[in-house]
């Protein structure tokens, strides 16, 4: 048996498009275009609006947010809820208190086939 860390302290941080407050720390990633990463929104953070290269799952476990699509209101989320952008969707999401949320990127997976929509 092996352990490994994803906590805050193993975090990279993103500053691109505006980002503040967010770091992400790199679980899983092929040679096909799929990753697992673990996001960290600190209090009072943003990961700026951006254009999803591919599927993306974004899946709450832990505080709570938001989450919005460009020309939309924000849309509050908490731990249990999963939020689906397909490619190309622009996005946006972020944290008054914190917020820890594991995001699925890749071609091959259809959440529907799984989880239950809200």
């Amino acid at each position: 048996m092996k352990f490994y860390r994803f906590d805050p302290d193993t975090k990279r941080s993103i500053t691109r498009f505006n980002s503040r407050g967010v770091g992400i720390s790199p679980i899983l990633k092929t040679q096909t275009p799929f990753q697992i990463g673990c996001m960290h929104f600190e209090s009072s953070s943003v990961l700026g609006m951006h254009q999803a290269t591919c599927p993306q799952l974004f899946l709450v476990v832990e505080g709570t947010g938001w989450v919005k699509i460009k020309g939309e209101e924000p849309h509050p989320v908490k731990p249990g809820m999963a939020v689906y952008w397909d490619t190309g969707e622009e996005h946006e999401s972020g944290s008054e208190n914190g917020m820890t949320a594991m995001v699925i990127e890749g071609e091959a997976f259809d959440p529907e086939a799984y989880l239950k929509s809200l």
